[in-house]
């Protein structure tokens, strides 16, 4: 047992709320917490556990809610808006840092953080959901299996669906067009800007690149220069997302993104139990060096949610239950490359050597 706390912030929405309801359901106890009273006091008198009201605006009355706070699990996207001020605060509160995004920029922002992470003894760690737990540790394996590797796919074949506040992070990141690393660098390039076929393990698909957080976490995991990362779509999706290159600056204008959040507020309700249960996920990864040796890997889990859920509460205990160096890390890096296989519903990661 430990006498260490947690709290998991934005815990009504539909994410928040899964994760706090199997963190009871474990006998830990979380203080739940979020910005709107009225959302959050029926949840906590439910599940029996404390409750604390406040925004993300300020850094300072942030880091005054946490000062008994070890650990906090923020779960309220889009995290491009409130991840810098929760992790200033959490610096000055000396709380642990997580969360379930896989915005690019807050991945960058934390590393760029570990200086005054490391000095104040806190682990910044971004990312301990599906995003992006399975690649990252997918993309670690790979590593050690081609230690000379100088460049690294990664992608998903998953039909999760999405939660309204994935679906808000992805209308935000339209405007900012395609990502990918290239000689170490992130580059901005066309949305859909490479397609290629490839097996997640569910046999061949087209696929297009996606500007998934790994582009950002898998060179601090690998330090591999050149990353990209793949999704599955039809040809069909695949042309409509190219041209949206044509109109994508507009796709940035207030109005615009207003009227697209809008629409998600009142259409995006999230997958229910029964549809997560029937929908897994496969993994890939694909790293080449030099000599044009490749290695493949590949992973089956469960739906993106439910990864989400086992393994952002598998970060948290684990900084509940040891102390590590203060700094900023990659799930992988923090918890172990085999983080995903100890989740429930996933298989063991498997690789082939220079497979056809």
């Amino acid at each position: 047992m430990t006498d260490k706390t947690f709290m998991i912030y934005g815990a009504y929405g539909y994410t928040g709320e899964l994760i706090a309801r199997e963190a009871v359901s474990r006998n830990m106890v979380p203080v739940l917490a979020g910005r709107n009273a009225e959302r959050l006091q029926p949840l906590a008198d439910e599940l029996g556990c404390q409750m604390r009201t406040f925004d993300l605006a300020d850094p300072q009355e942030i880091a005054a809610q946490l000062v008994d706070i070890d650990v906090l699990l923020h779960c309220a996207g889009p995290f491009s808006a409130t991840a810098p001020q929760a992790m200033t605060a959490c610096i000055a509160s000396r709380t642990h840092y997580l969360d379930i995004t896989g915005e690019i920029a807050v991945f960058e922002d934390a590393f760029a953080r570990h200086d005054q992470a490391m000095e104040a003894g806190i682990v910044l760690c971004p990312g301990v959901g599906f995003d992006v737990v399975p690649t990252d540790c997918v993309a670690a394996h790979l590593a050690a299996a081609l230690p000379d590797a100088t460049a690294l796919a990664l992608g998903f074949d998953s039909r999760s669906g999405f939660s309204p506040g994935t679906a808000k992070t992805s209308v935000e990141g339209l405007a900012d067009g395609g990502k990918v690393r290239r000689g170490g660098r992130i580059e901005t390039v066309p949305l859909a800007a490479n397609v290629r076929e490839i097996d997640f393990g569910d046999g061949p698909k087209q696929a297009m690149t996606i500007p998934w957080g790994d582009v950002a976490t898998a060179w601090q995991t690998t330090g591999i220069d050149d990353i990209e990362v793949y999704l599955p779509a039809s040809p069909g999706l695949i042309k409509r997302v190219k041209r949206l290159n044509w109109v994508r600056p507009l796709l940035g204008l207030a109005p615009v993104q207003s009227f697209l959040k809008a629409r998600i507020a009142r259409s995006v309700k999230g997958p229910d139990a029964a549809t997560r249960e029937r929908q897994p996920t496969h993994v890939w990864g694909e790293v080449t060096n030099a000599a044009g040796e490749r290695r493949v890997a590949r992973v089956r889990t469960a739906n993106g949610y439910t990864v989400t859920i086992h393994a952002s509460l598998a970060v948290v205990q684990h900084l509940l239950a040891n102390t590590p160096e203060g700094g900023s890390y990659t799930p992988s890096r923090l918890v172990g490359r085999d983080l995903v296989t100890q989740l429930p519903g996933s298989g063991e990661i498997t690789i082939e050597d220079n497979p056809a």
